[in-house]
């Protein structure tokens, strides 16, 4: 039960089973899904809204990933999307995030009332910032006229990466940083009515830094988390 109230009810029995293997209890999985029926806890599940945004109708690059999502080192492919968080006070607020493939790792991201080129160009160079790669990588996103404008690519270039776009209409090209806020919207904003754009954006730094990067494991890194991982590969580095 402490497991999944520290997570805030957001485990379900695979990750609760995982943290418990590794606390030195020996539990089957049956034994968790059993035991969580019993106690009538489930992992938070929230049906999402969907929310529309223009799309550049230009043929702006290829994709290089080709939903090849699979990495051998750190700083090899970045992925990158924009999200939306309704606010009582302020209406729609966006967030652009950006993921390193190889930690799961959310490297960069902005907050803003507006979805526009200077809300990508901020997480990006957060992400540059925090990452600081010394070789070339592929930054992916969809068509969005975001990310297709001049400024957008103009500092793309100058940040000596390579600029990689989901084919037009097809979000299973950008999966991994969709789903990234997929889980947002399910384990946070799906169950919150934030007042205003300030407590938003103070609910999604707590959710990234403390929770996602910090302690939400994932089955893609051997259950454990974005820190761990990185802390991990740099040590054997």
């Amino acid at each position: 039960m402490g497991i999944y109230l520290n997570s805030k009810k957001r485990y379900g029995a695979i990750k609760i089973h995982k943290k418990l293997s590794k606390t030195g209890w020996n539990v089957s999985i049956k034994r968790v899904q059993r035991l969580m029926k019993k106690l009538d806890i489930r992992s938070i599940v929230h049906k999402k809204f969907k929310h529309y945004s223009s799309k550049s109708e230009d043929i702006c690059g290829e994709n290089l990933l080709k939903r090849d999502f699979s990495t051998t080192s750190i700083n090899q492919k970045w992925v990158s999307d924009i999200t939306y968080i309704y606010t009582v006070k302020d209406s729609w607020c966006y967030l652009a995030s950006i993921m390193d493939l190889h930690t799961r790792k959310i490297i960069g991201y902005a907050f803003d009332k507006s979805m526009t080129t200077d809300l990508t160009i901020k997480a990006l160079e957060k992400a540059y910032s925090n990452s600081k790669p010394d070789k070339v990588v592929i930054l992916h996103s969809d068509r969005g006229t975001q990310y297709t404008s001049n400024t957008y690519r103009n500092k793309v270039k100058e940040l000596d990466l390579v600029q990689s776009f989901s084919g037009k209409g097809n979000p299973y090209d950008n999966a991994c940083i969709e789903s990234f806020h997929s889980i947002l919207k399910k384990e946070e904003v799906n169950h919150k009515l934030y007042k205003s754009f300030k407590e938003a954006n103070l609910a999604i730094f707590e959710f990234i830094e403390a929770w996602y990067n910090r302690s939400r494991i994932h089955g893609s890194i051997d259950y454990m988390t974005p820190n761990e991982y990185e802390k991990q590969l740099k040590l054997a580095s």
